[in-house]
């Protein structure tokens, strides 16, 4: 059955510092994977090798989200000399390439996983990757790799098409048929069936370790029901799948850890450690509950390797082709021969013995090729330098790891801070002159402890100056610390910021006026410091961040500084369009805050300057800065309408037509009482539909009136009708009963008809 085959790097053609190739090697939420180096020639290349010969059945690659090559191709070779013989590129065979998407759709915002199926033996694989796409947030024209999985079958040397497997002549004797269609979809049923354990999106989504006991209880489960313990099965299958759950929110909250501590939000990483840590604990609690797992098979992940590089039940596990270190070398190698994945190690619940172990963590034994051999190859076709270690050369490597220069050592680990570089002594000159070099080389040292230690000392020696000391000394000395504070401000370590802040704190508020040294002095303290500060202000940390703003804020109202009128001066200076939104939201908060504690009224801020920077803001890309500009004017407004109305752009100009502004102008009527615009259009909508409901009344009354006058006129003519009638019938009574002539006169005269019936 296929599985996940574990590998190493052999070589890569360069990578970018921090992203080495041997982050493939790891399958985890938080690898950072491989990325080629900045500006390179294409095409790059990456050089795998499988820890077995193998029938690779599938591969999976998951792309960057933007440093995308266009084309990937795939090579596989048989074995490793033939690669390093010079110029025996032909030694690999070509199996074919796969193209991968610009990510255009999704803004570069989502990862490519391509699957690959393939039908290939060997083991070496070579991935080249040519030239990127191109888009705006590759700006260095890099290709990548987050990860990359191999799924395959062990082969073997001889010709596997002739060579009938025990497993499958047990099922022929027992007359089981593997193409049983109630076997379909299930491990036995298929030859070929992938287990969803091994697909590369299970543990690029899931936590390492629960990763790990899903696996062991999968394990369980297919033995369960081989055996026909079914309700097992049933209650092991309920398990992996809440367990693949816990994995995936376990994993959420890693990558949100390393998040907040690049970021150095330490608070909110303690704060997910703690919380992975009793939902870990709550959950492998209800486990051992039920029975499902025991106390050794949940163990911490620094005991065990992330991946287990070659499966317990493979059949090439009991005969590994690599060759293996004698026993009293094992546990060396073992323990050095991956820097990398001792690093990252996880939890590995599979029994596996120590041979096995070393074949899983280790790259092949093979012996190295010759010096010589090595410098006649291509730069780009050497192979990496950790392939290559001698067991007796490893022994020394921890301690090349603890002092590494890329992680700063806390205190502690040196005794002396390192002694100043050249362009160190030519910058610093005149401080090393006050106040001595070592002080000086403390504050410059690389180990943030050291620069700490030396401001605290400086902050010290400062308090302890003795009043008599002439006052060209004090200034000088003054001037030195302002120029060490200066460079502390910038530093990204807490701890030497706050203690950057504690000692420019100190020198306004206790070293100036102890040693009367006038207000020239604090001018100066403040203009060398107050533009660093607010950089700080605009901060990727937000605790940063809020440490500079609230300190800016507290000088600001020192009794030394407050009378300058200075710090106003700096906070209205107009925003340009493009700052941080970092920066402009903690610019606008001080501001207001300030403007709430100084007024406008003869402390720095005057209504034309705090005006200018508000309306500057209004142009701001960000919303929640245009959103602060429109608050900070209006709480203007309400106590300087004139003032105010004319630092705006005239009424027929097109920019108060935009719906900023016009907002702005609602809420001014709405502070000065006045209906707005929109209350104005209501109270108009309003009338529109009373004058109209008043129009249909009437014309509704009319038509009734209408319809009345109709029905009386239909009365009058019936009436006349009946009238006329009457009258012809008396006419017909006359003229029957023989009238004489003087009665039709007189009928005549009455009715003033000559008609005859």
């Amino acid at each position: 059955m296929p599985h996940k085959i574990g590998f190493v790097v052999v070589s890569s053609s360069g990578h970018e510092d921090g992203f080495s190739a041997r982050e493939l090697m790891i399958h985890a939420p938080t690898v950072s994977g491989w990325r080629s180096p900045r500006f390179c020639q294409f095409p790059q290349e990456i050089v795998l090798q499988m820890v077995e010969r193998c029938r690779i059945r599938k591969l999976q690659l998951l792309a960057h989200q933007y440093m995308i090559s266009s084309k990937i191709e795939f090579y596989v070779s048989e074995s490793l000399p033939e690669y390093f013989a010079p110029y025996q590129a032909e030694r690999f065979r070509r199996l074919g390439y796969v193209s991968l998407c610009d990510n255009e759709k999704t803004g570069c915002k989502a990862r490519e996983l391509k699957s690959v199926y393939v039908d290939a033996v060997g083991q070496f694989l070579k991935l080249i990757f040519h030239q990127n796409h191109i888009n705006k947030y590759n700006v260095y024209n890099q290709v990548a790799l987050v990860a990359i999985n191999i799924i395959g079958d062990p082969a073997d040397f001889s010709d596997e098409s002739n060579i009938t497997s025990r497993e499958k002549l047990i099922d022929h004797y027992l007359g089981h048929n593997t193409e049983d269609p109630a076997l379909e979809g299930t491990c036995s049923g298929k030859s070929d069936y992938i287990s969803p354990l091994d697909d590369l999106a299970f543990d690029m989504y899931q936590d390492p370790e629960v990763a790990q006991i899903i696996r062991r209880l999968d394990e369980r489960k297919r033995e369960a029901a081989q055996r026909e313990r079914y309700d097992d099965a049933k209650t092991l299958k309920q398990a992996i799948a809440d367990l693949q759950k816990v994995g995936e929110r376990l994993g959420r909250y890693e990558v949100e850890k390393r998040r907040a501590v690049e970021k150095e939000d330490y608070d909110l990483a303690k704060e997910k450690k703690q919380q992975m840590a009793r939902y870990r604990s709550q959950v492998y609690g209800r486990l051992q509950l039920h029975g499902l797992v025991d106390a050794e098979l949940i163990r911490r992940p620094l005991d065990l390797p992330l991946q287990p590089l070659v499966r317990s039940n493979s059949p090439r596990h009991q005969q590994p082709t690599l060759s293996l270190p004698q026993p009293e070398e094992r546990g060396t190698e073992n323990q050095f021969a991956d820097p990398f994945l001792q690093e990252k190690a996880s939890s590995h619940p599979l029994d596996i013995s120590p041979q096995h172990c070393v074949v899983d963590r280790s790259p092949p034994a093979a012996g190295p090729p010759p010096k010589a051999h090595l410098e006649s190859l291509p730069y780009d076709e050497r192979p990496l330098p950790a392939t290559r270690k001698q067991p007796g050369a490893v022994a020394t490597e921890p301690e090349t790891r603890d002092t590494d220069s890329s992680e700063p050592p806390r205190a502690g680990t040196m005794g002396e801070p390192e002694p100043l570089t050249e362009k160190a002594l030519r910058e610093a000159s005149s401080a090393v002159d006050v106040l001595g070099e070592a002080l000086v080389a403390g504050a410059y040292s690389k180990t943030w402890s050291h620069r700490e230690d030396a401001l605290l000392a400086l902050y010290k020696q400062l308090m302890d100056a003795p009043a008599a000391t002439p006052k060209e000394d004090l200034k000088s000395t003054l001037r030195a610390a302002v120029f060490l504070t200066r460079r502390a401000v910038r530093d990204i370590v807490t701890p030497v910021f706050q203690a950057s802040l504690k000692l420019l704190k100190m020198l306004i508020t206790q070293y100036i006026p102890k040693h009367k040294l006038g207000k020239l002095e604090t001018t100066h303290c403040v203009e060398r410091t107050i533009p660093v500060l607010l950089t700080r202000t605009g901060d990727s940390s937000a605790r940063l961040r809020v440490i500079a703003s609230n300190f800016i804020q507290e000088m600001a109202l020192f009794k030394e500084v407050k009378s300058l009128q200075l710090i106003p001066s700096y906070l209205v200076q107009p925003l340009k369009a493009n700052s941080s939104a970092h920066l402009a939201m903690s610019q606008m908060a001080l501001l207001a805050r300030l403007l709430r504690d100084l007024g406008t009224e003869g402390m720095g801020f005057t209504v034309d300057s705090v005006m200018r920077f508000a309306v500057r803001a209004l142009e701001h890309r960000e919303h929640k800065v245009r959103d602060s500009a429109v608050g900070m004017i209006l709480d203007l407004y309400a106590q300087h309408r004139a003032l105010v109305l004319e630092c705006l752009p005239p009424e027929e100009s097109a920019t108060r037509r935009s719906v900023l502004y016009k907002t702005l102008f609602e809420g001014f009527a709405t502070i000065d009482g006045r209906p707005t615009d929109a209350e104005i259009r209501a109270q108009k909508r309003a009338a529109t539909e009373e004058a109209e409901k008043r129009k249909k009344e009437e014309i509704k009354a009319l038509q009734g009136q209408s319809t009345t006058l109709k029905e009386m006129q239909a009365e009058v003519q019936g009436e006349e009708r009946e009238a006329a009638k009457a009258e012809s019938q008396v006419y017909a009574f006359f003229v029957g009963r023989g009238a004489t002539p003087s009665q039709k006169k007189a009928w005549i005269s009455i009715t003033g008809s000559t008609v005859l019936c």
